[in-house]
């Protein structure tokens, strides 16, 4: 038995997966060259995700099963998440904290709406005294007021700023700690980071859209 199988948040999460597929994006709302061009900028991203603020974009139910399994089996304490979005993904690291003896989670989102439904979902589900959710764009939250050491991080926001994101987080970064992205075949400048023979981690691609990377030094 685990936070994440038992009540209250095992039935709260079959709820907001299947809130989810019901509010999911239409991807051809938008004219491809279009959607191609907000999902690679680093300056016109917020008009996209605006433009979503209504609908829910989580990761796969099996990502987040991924989320939990790193995050208890590495025992991880400190994880820092960019993209809260309604907070499926961080429900899932949160119950790995508190199944691992407690910790802190780190997550940032600049829709206030979606802040204050994420906020409802950690309350119902146990864990809001485990998350600290920063409101607002993560190169401002994400600078200042970082653990000396993070195990885990996942990358789940605008794509362009994964590698922005990271470089504020890397020197953090404990050797052997964990970074997942999300749909980062849309970032081809941190795939090119990560997958560098002298970058700094062992990265490798899971499944159809995730990266996975590790830490090394």
């Amino acid at each position: 038995m685990s936070t994440l199988t038992t009540a209250p948040l095992a039935p709260l999460l079959d709820d907001l997966f299947a809130q989810s597929q019901a509010n999911s994006p239409n991807w051809s709302d938008f004219p491809r060259e279009e959607l191609n061009r907000l999902m690679h900028s680093k300056t016109e991203y917020r008009d996209l995700y605006e433009r979503m603020k209504d609908l829910w974009l989580p990761v796969s139910r099996e990502t987040a099963q991924l989320l939990y399994m790193l995050a208890r089996s590495t025992r991880a304490k400190t994880i820092v998440e960019f993209g809260t979005s309604f907070g499926i993904s961080t429900l899932h690291m949160a119950a790995a904290l508190r199944d691992n003896g407690g910790g802190r989670l780190i997550t940032t989102e600049f829709e206030p709406a979606k802040v204050a439904r994420a906020r409802e979902h950690l309350k119902a589900g146990g864990v809001i005294d485990l998350v600290e959710i920063r409101e607002g764009d993560a190169l401002t939250t994400l600078r200042t007021g970082l653990p000396d050491a993070i195990d885990l991080v996942l990358l789940d926001g605008a794509k362009a700023l994964y590698p922005d994101v990271l470089a504020l987080l890397e020197s953090r970064l404990r050797p052997g700690a964990l970074v997942v992205a999300d749909n980062a075949d849309y970032s081809p400048e941190y795939l090119e980071r990560v997958r560098a023979p002298a970058s700094g981690y062992m990265s490798v691609p899971f499944a159809e859209d995730v990266e996975l990377s590790m830490r090394l030094g």
